[in-house]
């Protein structure tokens, strides 16, 4: 059985639609445009910063994302009690025989009370979200540090997530990766991607046990 390593945003965490709410409470910043949750699904990427870019149709500064960036958590933070747990997140926990961690691109010093508070801390051997102070770059180097950390390789391992950034990271690593298509990719976006898709999480964890 292979060590599973989850996502927390869009995939065990519903929380598309207080993304969508806080991206465009960023975006307004900038007197950029509000977008809908089929445009994000269908165009958010990383570096977020490209992304903003995209949207707003100029280059974003350094300083430009600092700002929008910390909007985005502000609006984001004072939603997050809204959000529920994805459907079937629990049950794909529980299924899961091996070991398991969380990675998220998330703040670390938020992320870990908030899985507390969902009560699925005990699932996790390790849970690390971002320790840096401003994020929005590619999730492959931070993956490398969380197997690290576990003494896992790569080849020990399976990344549940919701988007391309996740199969890259898992690449890295040369872990197997799983994506979900309830998260914040459209689910087109990530058939193309070459590894096998779910759309249900209990689905992503057999799929990953056959991995």
């Amino acid at each position: 059985m292979p060590h599973l390593v989850w996502d927390w945003n869009g995939t065990l965490l519903d929380d598309l639609t207080l993304v969508v709410a806080a991206t465009n409470a960023s975006l307004a910043e900038l007197g950029g445009p509000a977008v809908t949750a089929e445009e994000h699904r269908r165009d958010f990427r990383r570096p977020i910063a490209q992304y903003y870019g995209d949207v707003l149709g100029r280059v974003i500064d350094e300083e430009e994302f600092v700002r929008l960036d910390k909007t985005f958590h502000v609006a984001y933070a004072e939603g997050l009690l809204g959000c529920a747990l994805s459907v079937g997140a629990m049950e794909a926990l529980s299924s899961w025989a091996g070991t398991q961690s969380l990675l998220s691109m998330w703040f670390h010093h938020e992320l870990v009370p908030t899985v507390s508070r969902y009560g699925l801390d005990r699932y996790f051997a390790r849970i690390d979200g971002l320790r840096d102070a401003v994020g929005g770059g590619p999730k492959a180097p931070h993956l490398v540090a969380h197997l690290r950390a576990q003494g896992l390789v790569g080849d020990d391992c399976v990344l549940i997530g919701d988007s391309e950034d996740d199969a890259i990271a898992a690449q890295s690593v040369g872990a197997r990766c799983v994506l979900y298509t309830g998260g914040f990719t459209d689910p087109a976006r990530l058939r193309a991607v070459g590894v096998p898709v779910a759309d249900t999480l209990a689905e992503a964890a057999r799929l990953a046990a056959l991995s």
